[in-house]
């Protein structure tokens, strides 16, 4: 098993560090090796606020998926997420001056370079320029022009952006845990990859990535990725809730979440009682699980109803034919599938990891969907695949991302 034939995802996230090895199987398909994951202590937001606490949780997190892959890990795909992430859509266009007009891949480059070409804040820089289609002279819905004959190319793009210090505290993070990083996605492009089929990309999809800290966002359309944005609120926020109601350590209220939480009321038939803990030494006492779930369900839906609002800012509401897909920790909360179609008025499912086999026991649950998801882009990045994301050019933009990387040092 040669080292490139194995790949790494790091899930750097606001509750939890999660990490992933994996290698290609003889059928072409992704082999779960090993699985590792560490309390996060050190984030807040999806950012970097105590750089050594992060690093020990990446260390203690790597150790555990290379004991149980037996490999050691060197170089890592990590995501990048949090409230400092921003996105627009733009256009570029160059002439196609040769005489016979026909189009290669130097006239998609230049034209991304155009899409480039933006203002931006002097603390943001580009991660991704993803085109959604390009546009031949008057002949729009063009996925791949090359050896096409036109005079004039065009491309629309969704470029986003990330604040250059958090990023580069997320990359001095994983850099003093011993690791490379081998690239950085958008944690919810990564995740689309996992849980999100071709046929919902092409009718269009919304995905929403629960995490600990923030809630990504996601959506396609024919294909290509249309619009993302960040709801500053996610999974502690929820534990936040239950420490406070329930009068109860936050270690605790994460535990009485993830055995007891439900979302949404109506699904309770019979009334049920759970012990909660007290604080400094108070004795237990008992609670009705329907108090518990009053209590989560107002922040459920204050999540979803801010996700909404994001959605109806990019225009794409109404094109969503496939409806909501909902991934991450909190979407295993019991009822939050309910509570969302309740909320966005149209089908919702939960995303888990696809196409995995190995230890899928542990790695095909919708929290691990950023690392299988980070896995998939890798290889298909590295086997210059396209999986109908408008990448095209893609090895460029990551060359680009290399060095600005460089700069910072």
């Amino acid at each position: 098993m040669s080292e490139k034939d194995i790949m790494v995802g790091l899930d750097i996230g606001t509750t939890k560090i999660g990490v992933i090895v994996a290698e290609k199987d003889q059928f072409s398909g992704i082999k779960v090796l090993g699985v590792g994951t560490s309390p996060s202590d050190g984030m807040r937001r999806g950012v970097v606020i105590n750089i050594d606490k992060t690093v020990q949780s990446i260390k203690k997190a790597v150790e555990d998926a290379e004991l149980m892959s037996g490999v050691e890990i060197r170089s890592v795909i990590t995501g990048v997420a949090g409230d400092h992430i921003r996105s627009i859509n733009s256009r570029g266009i160059v002439a196609v001056s040769r005489d016979h007009h026909e189009i290669n891949q130097s006239d998609i480059e230049r034209a991304i370079e155009a899409a480039q070409a933006v203002s931006l804040p002097l603390d943001q820089k580009i991660i991704h320029v993803l085109p959604q289609e390009f546009i031949v002279d008057d002949q729009d819905g063009v996925l791949d022009p090359v050896g096409m004959s036109g005079v004039r190319l065009e491309v629309e793009a969704h470029i986003v952006t990330g604040a250059v210090t958090s990023i580069e505290n997320m990359y001095k993070s994983v850099e003093r845990a011993g690791l490379h990083i081998q690239d950085i996605v958008l944690e919810p492009l990564a995740s689309s990859y996992a849980v999100i089929c071709e046929d919902e990309r092409k009718m269009g999809v919304g995905l929403l990535d629960i995490g600990g800290g923030t809630t990504d966002i996601a959506l396609f359309y024919e294909g290509s990725i249309r619009h993302t944005a960040v709801v500053a609120l996610g999974g502690r926020n929820v534990t936040n809730d239950i420490s406070i109601g329930l009068r109860t350590p936050p270690e605790q209220a994460e535990k009485i979440k993830i055995e007891y939480g439900c979302c949404y009321v109506g699904l309770l038939k019979e009334e049920e009682y759970i012990a909660v803990p007290g604080v400094g030494g108070r004795e237990p006492r008992k609670v009705s699980r329907t108090i518990l779930t009053r209590i989560i369900q107002p922040r459920m839906e204050e999540i979803y109803a801010l996700a909404l609002q994001k959605v109806k800012q990019s225009e794409y509401l109404n094109l969503l034919t496939s409806g909501i897909v909902i991934t991450g920790g909190c979407s295993l909360l019991a009822g939050a599938v309910e509570l969302a179609e309740s909320v966005f008025d149209m089908p919702v499912r939960i995303g888990v990891p696809q196409g995995i086999t190995g230890v899928i026991d542990l790695a095909k649950n919708p929290m691990f969907a950023t690392c299988v998801g980070l896995i998939m882009y890798g290889y298909q990045s590295q086997g210059g695949e396209d999986r109908g994301n408008g990448e095209s050019g893609k090895n460029t933009i990551h060359q680009r991302m290399k060095k600005w990387f460089a700069e910072f040092f």
